[in-house]
Parts: C-alpha cells; sequence; structure tokens
C-alpha cells in the first residue's frame, strides 16, 4: 500500500493506493507553520477514518509547490511509515517529454498531471488545474508537455476583487440561482463562477485553434467540480488526476 500526497498553496491532497487502485481521497488545507508531527497526526487520521491501517503503508511519495512544506511533510511520511519518502524532482522518471524553455521551472504538480493524463486519456490534452491558481497544460499527440497558461484562481480572485472593492462582502465560491444576478451576492457569484468557465471555454478554444485539433479536456483540482458544470467545452472532471500521477510516478522510480 502507497501513500501519496500532493502539496498545493491553498490545500494539500492525501491519498492512499493499493494494487492500482485509489483507495480513498482526502482534502486538508496547507498550513505552512504546521510541525513534521501535526502533519503525521492528520495523515494518520485520514488513513483511520477511512478504515486505512498505516501500519500497512510500505511506501509513499510527495509533490510539493512548497518548498517550506517539503522537508515537513516528508519527515511526516518518515515518522509515519518508517520509509524514506520519494519525491518528485530532478531526478526522477516521470514517462512525461517536457518541451519548455527550462523544465525545471515546470511545477511538479503539473508534472504529476501530465504524467496520469497521457496514460489515462486520448492525446493531444488540454489539462486544467483549478487550485490557487488555474493552470492549463498542453500535451501534443507524441505524449510531450508542450507549455500552458497560467491564471489567478477562482478563490484568489474573489478575494481579491473584495479586498479592494469596500462594498463588496466576502462570499462562498457557490454556482448563482441564475445568471443575471439580482442582488450583490448574485452578482458577484455569477460573475465569478461564470467568468471563470468562461476563461476556460476560450482558452481552451483558442489551443484548439493553435493546435490545429480539438484536444482532449481534463479538469481537477478544488473548484473544477464548481466551475466545470458551467462551462459550455465537453471537459473531463477528474479529482483523482493527481494522485494517479504520484501512483505511476512512484511504480516507475520504486
Amino acid at each position: 500500500m502507497i501513500l501519496a500526497v500532493d502539496i498545493g498553496n491553498t490545500n494539500t491532497v492525501i491519498g492512499c493506493c493499493k494494487d492500482g487502485k485509489i483507495l480513498f481521497s482526502e482534502r486538508i488545507s496547507t498550513v505552512q507553520t504546521a510541525t513534521p508531527l501535526e502533519y503525521a497526526a492528520l495523515i494518520r487520521t485520514a488513513c483511520e477514518l477511512n478504515g486505512t491501517d498505516h501500519r500497512e503503508i510500505h511506501g509513499s511519495i510527495i509533490s510539493s509547490v512548497v518548498p517550506s512544506l517539503t522537508f515537513t511533510v516528508k519527515e511526516a511520511l518518515r515518522r509515519l511509515t518508517g520509509t524514506v519518502p520519494m519525491a518528485v524532482g530532478p531526478g526522477i522518471k516521470t514517462g512525461v517529454s517536457i518541451m519548455i524553455d527550462d523544465p525545471a521551472q515546470l511545477g511538479s504538480g503539473m508534472v504529476v498531471n501530465a504524467a496520469a493524463a497521457v496514460k489515462y486519456y486520448p492525446l493531444p490534452l488540454i489539462i486544467i488545474d483549478m487550485g490557487t491558481a488555474t493552470t492549463l497544460s498542453v500535451i501534443n499527440e507524441k505524449g510531450c508537455y508542450m507549455g500552458g497558461m497560467i491564471a489567478p484562481g477562482l478563490r484568489v480572485s474573489l478575494d481579491a476583487l473584495v479586498a479592494r472593492a469596500s462594498q463588496l462582502p466576502h462570499i462562498a465560491p457557490e454556482p448563482p440561482k441564475r445568471l443575471i444576478g439580482r442582488n450583490t451576492v448574485e452578482c458577484l457569484k455569477s460573475g465569478a463562477l461564470y467568468g471563470c468557465a468562461g476563461m476556460i471555454d476560450s482558452l481552451i478554444g483558442r489551443i484548439n485553434e493553435e493546435m490545429g485539433c480539438v484536444c482532449t479536456a481534463v479538469a481537477t483540482g478544488a473548484a473544477a467540480d464548481t466551475v466545470i458544470p458551467l462551462c459550455r467545452s465537453s471537459i473531463i472532471t477528474d479529482s483523482d488526476l493527481p494522485l494517479k500521477g504520484l501512483m505511476l510516478i512512484y511504480d516507475k522510480n520504486k
């Protein structure tokens, strides 16, 4: 049994994998001040709540876009499992050819998503990851990572707007009842969610034009389940994409 941890700027995804199957997936807040003991306790609790005995875990792997937390979570996994965790980074085999100007600049989360998407979905691909940032990654018909786009995430956009406009309230990013809002909260929800959906639709269309074909679109991330149903493009939602990628990379390097 393998424990996989994907550390993002806002949320951290924890999952357990066995015999090629994901047993469970949980999302916790990313806390940069947390200690290894605190993360070990959170991960152990996630395992126990899902009926998994952490003593049966014989390996672990992490990807992280928060360098200050990488060592902390590594130490938490070492204390919990008694093994040294694998970390996605230089020297790790991923099965993805990266064609951008400086491959070292590509975030490990994008690499992990690409590894899974190339395995499970038809090429060429557009991978949409909706977290703190909304990122789009483009994979060509040969499985090579060509590049992508980075835009502000849904929650970041809303928080920035409310911080700069004193009369606008903080709201939960929930689907609006109608497109044309009839009060401030409805207007904020409609503008934020439909605006994000429209941006994704537009970018997918522009990527398809530049690629000269219709790419398979796959979305993951905390906001995907909320925003993707509002899109007009055909987009597959796969919340387990990072865990699938980590599992594949672990198998390639064990």
